[in-house]
């Protein structure tokens, strides 16, 4: 009877031992993120959204971005946090590939990778939360400038950086669309890089204006990009001469689909990508999924979500699909974010 007491004892001890230690380490656990650039809405909305989730999970999370949207400048921050020795690193990519070295060396360290909004390479990731399924935001931009154009005439594409991963797969599902037969007389005769910078967004948009005076639709997948053209094409007088849509903050985006230069656009709630995101790094470090296919985890809130495969031999997490906002609602979405 004492030799069972003295057993029992042992194991309650050893447990009394284990566990806090574990608990301690998950509480004193940093979850970082690394965002493109500084003085972004959209990356300061997801930002928001990974610090609530990770917050209300009871630890502690770091927000990083820097000054320029250049993988090298990611790669200095990604550094400090691997000498921070951070739990997990969520990366929105400036660059799909240049990142994968030192990614991989977070990775050797014990730290969680995983990539957020904008791709990086699967070989420096455990998995990637997507924003919404890419081939059909790619076919839905086409499709909306395919209805604003009255079916034919010239469109541009007013993109952030070259190097942007999410971009760039919405580009090459927008020209599979637009190869269909029904758009044949659409023709797409320009890609403008605005890097995500507004004054750069704007002298694009300019030189789109100047060099295609037959344009009839601009498509910006990007929520810096819409807004300096819709600034531009309303400071010109080009309501319903050429129309705008893509991806849009309602915030930044009411002014200008209630004046009718922006018909509608659509878009996702960038604080629900950086909350799921916070649950996808947390998922990882307590090894309730490792990135797979098939794995399943809750994510607070948005409820339970399953990792598939992603167009580019990886995985992913997606959000949802892409929701269209118009005059209809904007009024109330424009005060939401």
């Amino acid at each position: 009877m004492k030799r069972t007491i003295t057993v029992v004892a042992l194991v309650l001890l050893a447990l009394t031992l284990v566990i806090p230690s574990s608990v301690f380490a998950a509480e004193k656990a940093k979850f970082a993120i690394v965002f493109k650039n500084t003085g972004n809405p959209y990356g300061e909305k997801q930002l928001e959204g990974f610090k609530v989730g990770i917050e209300e999970q009871g630890f502690e999370a770091i927000l990083r971005s820097p000054d320029l949207p250049t993988a090298e400048a990611q790669i200095q921050i990604i550094e400090q946090l691997i000498a921070q020795k951070v739990a997990s690193i969520c990366i929105v990519g400036n660059d799909y590939d240049a990142l994968t070295p030192v990614l991989k060396k977070a990775s050797a360290q014990g730290i969680k990778v995983f990539s957020l909004d904008s791709s990086v390479n699967p070989q420096a990731r455990l998995t990637h939360v997507n924003q919404a399924d890419s081939e059909k935001i790619g076919q839905t931009l086409i499709k909306a400038a395919y209805d604003m154009s009255g079916g034919k005439g010239e469109i541009a594409i007013l993109s952030a950086t070259s190097q942007a991963s999410n971009q760039n797969i919405w580009i090459d599902f927008m020209k599979k669309e637009l190869a269909k037969p029904e758009y044949k007389d659409l023709k797409l005769v320009k890609i403008a890089y605005g890097d995500d910078l507004r004054d750069k967004s704007v002298s694009e948009t300019e030189g789109l204006l100047r060099s295609y005076p037959n344009l009839k639709v601009i498509i910006a997948p990007t929520t810096v990009g819409i807004a300096a053209a819709g600034k531009v094409l309303t400071d010109k007088g080009l309501k319903g001469k050429v129309f705008l849509t893509g991806l849009g903050l309602p915030s930044e985006m009411a002014e200008y689909i209630n004046n009718g230069v922006c018909p509608y656009m659509f878009l996702w709630n960038p604080i629900d990508v950086g909350y799921l995101g916070s649950y996808v790094g947390t998922a990882l470090v307590s090894g309730k999924i490792t990135g797979k296919v098939g794995d399943k985890f809750s994510a607070g809130r948005l409820g339970n979500y399953t990792i598939t495969k992603a167009p580019d031999g990886g995985t992913e997490v997606l959000l949802g699909p892409p929701f269209k906002f118009d005059k209809s609602n904007i009024e109330d979405w424009k005060k939401v974010y």
